[in-house]
């Protein structure tokens, strides 16, 4: 009799058997609704099987097999279990993310018809520069895998590079994936996608979707009606019948990895996928990472230089130091910085001050008895929140009113330290009554809806100063933008995450990128402590490949990634003894003794070591060698699944982790 080994979307690294009369290898991809405890589930199919490591009398028959899509393909299913390897994910959770919810349920909503959308008009295509051309021509969509690098300044016309090779495709009868780091980044794109493909379906993934329109864009997607899908990572896994072309815009923004769940990165899954179908895949940045950026150097990835922006009239802004050691600031903005927007709002042009904090101001303390806002549920401050009164964790959530008194000694007299754009936008307002002045951040923009509104009334010229975080920081064309300020980012200088230095570098220059991006000239004033630091000079001087050299030399001789491969085992209990405990059980197994080119590093608590009432600990693995570290996890992972722990303790490996 027929057995359906089943993937079901459980934390359990193995596959249901169940018994299906009529079933056969056609239904293999095909999503089905089996038994399971004392309810029922929906599952995908993966193997039609003619026996069972099980006797058959213990297998339970399956339910309905669901035939209202077609089978998910082939390739779908070796992606998600290269995935499903690669991360040490259950094969079941990693099929079933890639399915929208409704798929899921076994009482699924009434459906619309999928539909892509489409536009009655195009617009007219600009001339390329002579680097544009050179990059197009590089890219051949029939030569089968190919994996391109596409480095260009911000403002150096990359999207119309994508555009370009995106009407390839679609002529050749091809589907495109492009993927974007955040939400925000989507209307903008979305609609010159839109503009420019007014016949090509286009559809939109990403999780501000409402559930039903998600399904019925996904459909879409898979049954070949959408040419074009526009998403964030989750993307990555969307089944595509004719896919020719993947492309990743801003390749290097961390929010391409999942920090929850199954533990991936988009990026990489993407390069996969690219290989696994033959297809060329390109990845753009103004900032590559790093592990990109040596492969490009390695000639394993094809590297492709934009160095001067696109509109002829338009050139990089000019990037000053304003050494802050000599001046006297008011609320941390320097006189230099109060002239410059003095001298935009006199001229009719906009002006961005960049502060990567949100919320009014990051503690607030009482001088009398050293008492803090701190949270009751993590180990980190509760961040000031003066618009809506509000004391908030960043972190949990979690929230409570202000207090009229020190809650350990009753002074009234508590204050605000350190500044968060809420801060900086009032006291902007009172250094220039008469300048409309627009905050950016989380706190103002909380939907879709929400930014395009912003976006609208920013490009209309409703709004003198920007205030505003990481959000505003790329993928964004502002033609009236020509100062940009940056505030507070010598914290970063000296951070104990060795990868704060890149992170430091992408994010000013994505911001400073903002800056002239017209035929106004743009300039650029970063306050810091530190003016003579090498980073700095690698900003003045627009210089990413030098300063990535510095970085990549640094990184080899400490022996870190991209010349190391890494994989961090972490847990977390109420009790912090328990989460080391079971760790240093971990680092114990015999397993590890065996494979002696995997290096196991002492437990220790994680930097945030405690979120919401959870005690964190981590514990490092690492090799030199890739291949090594991936015989080595999964045989890890089966030990530690032995190890007796107590009941509230949850652990988990992330590979290639970005956070320590």
């Amino acid at each position: 009799m027929p057995v359906l080994r089943v993937a079901l979307d459980l934390p359990l690294h193995r596959l249901f058997d169940y018994l299906c009369v009529d079933a056969t290898s056609a239904d293999t991809g095909l999503r089905v609704r089996v038994p399971f405890g004392r309810g029922e589930k929906i599952g995908v199919i993966v193997e039609v099987a003619e026996s069972s490591e099980w006797p058959l009398e213990q297998l339970k028959p399956a339910g309905e097999i669901l035939r209202d899509i077609a089978p998910l393909p082939a390739d779908f299913l070796a992606l998600c279990r290269f995935a499903s390897t690669y991360y040490q994910a259950p094969l079941g959770e990693v099929v079933m993310q890639g399915l929208p919810v409704g798929l899921k349920r076994l009482d699924p909503p009434e459906r619309r018809k999928a539909r892509a959308s489409r536009q009655s008009e195009g617009v007219q295509q600009p001339e390329l520069t002579l680097e544009q051309t050179t990059a197009l021509a590089a890219i051949d969509l029939n030569a089968g895998f190919s994996a391109h690098l596409l480095h260009g300044v911000t403002g150096s016309g990359k999207t119309e590079v994508y555009l370009r090779l995106i009407a390839r495709a679609l002529a050749a009868g091809q589907q495109v994936l492009l993927l974007v780091p955040e939400i925000n980044l989507t209307p903008q794109l979305e609609g010159r996608v839109r503009a420019r493909f007014p016949e090509a379906g286009v559809v939109s993934l990403h999780s501000e979707l409402a559930e039903a329109a998600r399904e019925r864009n996904w459909r879409a997607a898979f049954a070949g009606e959408a040419s074009i899908v526009l998403g964030t990572r989750l993307a990555i896994f969307t089944p595509l019948p004719r896919l020719g072309l993947i492309v990743i815009d801003e390749e290097h923004d961390s929010s391409f990895k999942q920090q929850d769940g199954m533990r991936y990165s988009a990026r990489d899954v993407g390069v996969f996928r690219a290989r696994q179908l033959a297809i060329p895949i390109l990845l753009g940045s103004a900032t590559p990472a790093l592990e990109s950026w040596a492969n490009a150097q390695g000639q394993r990835y094809n590297l492709l230089t934009l160095r001067e922006r696109a509109n002829p009239e338009a050139t990089l802004p000019a990037v000053h130091l304003l050494d802050t050691r000599k001046m006297l600031l008011k609320e941390g903005v320097s006189e230099p910085l109060i002239a410059a927007i003095k001298e935009r709002l006199a001229r009719g042009e906009q002006s961005l001050v960049f502060l990567n904090r949100r919320g009014y101001a990051p503690v607030l303390a009482c001088m009398a008895c050293g008492w803090v806002s701190r949270c009751t549920r993590c180990a980190a401050n509760m961040v000031l929140h003066l618009a809506d009164r509000r004391l908030r964790c960043h972190h949990c959530g979690c929230e409570h009113r202000i207090p009229q008194a020190c809650p350990t000694c009753g002074n009234q007299d508590i204050h605000p330290f350190g500044r968060g754009t809420q801060r900086l936008e009032a006291w902007l307002q009172e250094e220039f009554p008469e300048a409309r002045i627009l905050r950016v951040d989380r706190d103002s923009v909380k939907s879709r809806k929400q930014w395009e509104a912003m976006l609208e009334r920013i490009h209309g010229g409703e709004a003198d100063i920007l205030v505003g975080t990481q959000m505003l920081a790329k993928g964004h064309d502002f033609p009236k933008l020509t100062l940009v300020g940056a505030l507070g980012a010598d914290s970063a200088l000296f951070a104990a995450d060795w990868r704060a230095p890149e992170r430091l570098f992408a994010q000013l220059m994505q911001v400073a990128g903002r800056a002239g991006r017209a035929e106004l000239k743009g300039e650029v004033l970063i306050q810091t402590q530190y003016p003579d630091h090498p980073l700095y000079a690698a900003l003045v001087a627009h210089d990413y490949p030098g300063f990535a050299a510095t970085l990549l030399k640094e990184r080899e001789q400490a022996g870190f990634p991209p010349y190391a491969f890494q994989a961090m085992l972490r847990a977390e209990a109420p009790d912090m003894a328990d989460s080391i405990a079971f760790l240093n059980t971990a680092a114990a197994l015999p397993v590890v003794s065996e494979h002696e080119s995997v290096m196991i590093y002492d437990a220790i608590p994680m930097k945030l070591f405690r979120l919401a009432n959870l005690e964190r600990g981590q514990l490092l693995a690492e090799s030199a060698s890739r291949p090594a570290l991936q015989a080595f996890l999964p045989r890890w992972r089966e030990a530690i699944e032995m190890i007796k722990s107590p009941s509230k303790l949850r652990w988990h490996i992330e590979v290639d982790p970005l956070e320590f």
